[in-house]
Order: C-alpha cells, then sequence, then structure tokens
C-alpha cells in the first residue's frame, strides 16, 4: 500500500514527490497549529484598570495610553495569542527557563517566548529554505536519498537549536566575567567596609568602579544597590543576585553576607576571611592552568617538530634506497 502510493506520488510530481508532499504537510499542521491555538482569557484586573485610569487625549485626540504604546509593547501583545505555544506549559519548566535566560542577561518579561518565538521563525524558515533548495539547485537524479534529507532537515534543526546555543554560550560567557572579576571586587568591598562606608554603599561604590573593567558584575551589583534603595531587604536581594548569576563563588559570599547580618557578626571580618580565600582561589587556578601548560606544548611540539625531523634524518636514507632498488 505505502509503496504503491510512493509510486503514485512520484508519477505524479516526480521524483522529489514524497519530500515535497511531506513538507507540505509539515507546513500545514503548523498551520493548522497555529489556527487552532487558544485565545488567552483577559485578566479582570487589566480590565479594571482600564476602567479606573483616566483617559487623557493630546492634540490628536489619541489617549495618553496610546500615545505612549511602543514598538516592544505591541510585539509583547502580539505573542501572547501564541504563549500557550511558545512557553513551557509546567510551572517548573517555565521557571527553569525564565532563570536561564536571567543568568545570560536578558531580565524582559517575556524572554522565554522571545526565545521559542525565535527558534519557530528560524526553523521555518530555514526548513522552507532547505525545500527550495532541494526543489531548485540540487539534482534529485544525482544525489542519494539521505542527502535530499539532510539538505531540508538540516537548515531546520540548524535554525532551532542555534539561538538555544547563543543563549548557553552568552551566559557561560557571563558567568566566567563575574568569575574573573569576582575577588577584585571582594577586595574592594573590604577596603571601602574599613573605610567606613556601610556594605549599601560599599555595593554602590564597587558597582559603579566596575562598571568598566567587568561590566557584567558591575552592573549585578548595581541592581542590588537599586533594589536596596527601593526597600527591599538585603537578604533577598542578595539571594537574588545569585539566583541571576549562577555561580558558586557568589553564592558562597551571599551566604556569608546573610549569616554574618544575623548572627551579628563584623561584615568586615567575614569579607577579609572570603577574600582571602577568594584570592587562594585564584592562585591556585592559575597555577593549575600553569601545570597543564607544559603538557600542551608537549603535544604541540610532538605534532610540528618530530614529523619534519623525521623528514630531515630519514628522507635521504628513503631517497637512496628508492633509487637502488629502482636502478
Amino acid at each position: 500500500m505505502l509503496t504503491r502510493m510512493t509510486d503514485m506520488i512520484v508519477e505524479l510530481l516526480g521524483p522529489m514527490g514524497p519530500l515535497i508532499v511531506i513538507g507540505g504537510l509539515g507546513v500545514l499542521l503548523i498551520v493548522s497549529t497555529l489556527l487552532l491555538l487558544p485565545k488567552p482569557r483577559k485578566d479582570p484586573m487589566d480590565r479594571l484598570r482600564e476602567q479606573t485610569q483616566p483617559v487623557r487625549s493630546g492634540a490628536d485626540g489619541k489617549p495618553a495610553s496610546m500615545r505612549r504604546d511602543t514598538a516592544g509593547s505591541r510585539h509583547t501583545r502580539k505573542l501572547e495569542k501564541y504563549a500557550a505555544f511558545l512557553e513551557p506549559s509546567d510551572e517548573k519548566e517555565m521557571s527553569e527557563a525564565r532563570l536561564r535566560m536571567m543568568q545570560a542577561g536578558y531580565y524582559g518579561k517575556s524572554a522565554v517566548r522571545d526565545l521559542h518565538a525565535l527558534q519557530f521563525v528560524l526553523s521555518v524558515s530555514f526548513l522552507l529554505a532547505g525545500l527550495a533548495a532541494a526543489l531548485f539547485v540540487v539534482d534529485p537524479d544525482a544525489e542519494s536519498p539521505a542527502i535530499m534529507a539532510a539538505t531540508v532537515l538540516g537548515p531546520a534543526l540548524l535554525g532551532y537549536y542555534a539561538p538555544k546555543f547563543w543563549v548557553d554560550n552568552r551566559r557561560s560567557m557571563r558567568q566566567e566575567e563575574i568569575v574573573r572579576g569576582f575577588p577584585d571586587a571582594l577586595d574592594m568591598l573590604l577596603v571601602c567596609v574599613e573605610a567606613g562606608q556601610s556594605l549599601d554603599q560599599a555595593i554602590q561604590r564597587v558597582g559603579r568602579e566596575l562598571a568598566r573593567g567587568y561590566p557584567v558584575l558591575g552592573e549585578e551589583l548595581q541592581t542590588v544597590s537599586h533594589e536596596i534603595k527601593a526597600g527591599k531587604d538585603r537578604s533577598d536581594v542578595l539571594r537574588d543576585m545569585g539566583k541571576r548569576c549562577g555561580v558558586t563563588d557568589i553564592d558562597s559570599f551571599v551566604t556569608v553576607m546573610v549569616q554574618s547580618a544575623a548572627f551579628g557578626t563584623s561584615i568586615a571580618d567575614a569579607l577579609r576571611v572570603f577574600a582571602d580565600e577568594m584570592r587562594d582561589k585564584r592562585i591556585m587556578t592559575a597555577e593549575e592552568k600553569a601545570n597543564v601548560l607544559p603538557t600542551k606544548l608537549t603535544l604541540g611540539t610532538m605534532l610540528f617538530t618530530v614529523p619534519p625531523l623525521l623528514i630531515i634524518l630519514i628522507g635521504p636514507s628513503v631517497v637512496g634506497i628508492a633509487d637502488v632498488l629502482g636502478g
């Protein structure tokens, strides 16, 4: 039955018939999924705010709320229709995805939704591009079915996984920069606290000073300072910073600061001990990299030195043997 259907499709559409049918069914499935998505119900609180908010019209006759509408908010409202399709339904998965985006530096409310929308758009676009390449560029008679399938599905997989790779790479780069600049931040915090400043003032000053050398860590410290000024509890703010950074050293620092505030011990002493430990850890990391360096140099030396040396030493003998045997 399946062979008969395949032969019929090939007779009607040519050698690329099965591939065209599969691509058309995929596009049809995507379009039907988008059309059958349930519409999100409007929040009653939003309706109440619209009723209680005074409407002020400008010179153009439009309400002020409409004039303040930006392109980003319009984009967010468009994506809200497809929230059930673009966001994880499980609350745990949603919180993990949101935390991953925050650790990558994307703090927007719709960051997870934007990521999934980008994955969907790129995968569909690259799928159509691969299908067009398979139809008009690649010769179906000269290539095998595996190569044709890779031509169509390869770009689609690339478009789906490329945004994830970008987010993971950006997240690892941010964490590496935080780890690299955190010992210097601790030393500066210790100097500021011992000079007579409070911990909040020290965090503000260090965040401002680190913005040039380590912008990611400086931004995090400035965020902590702004949240403390807004009236949020310092312990909660520090814990939020540990979650946003996703670095073990920051979690240890948060634990030390929270315990120091809870038990009433000296913050300067805690910072001094922790700064010494972080300085020793940085020295140990540098020594570890230095100890690995000879092994890497040995491999490079063997790879780029031994073959030319063998050619120089054994090459004339090989040529002489070849002349004798050939003569």
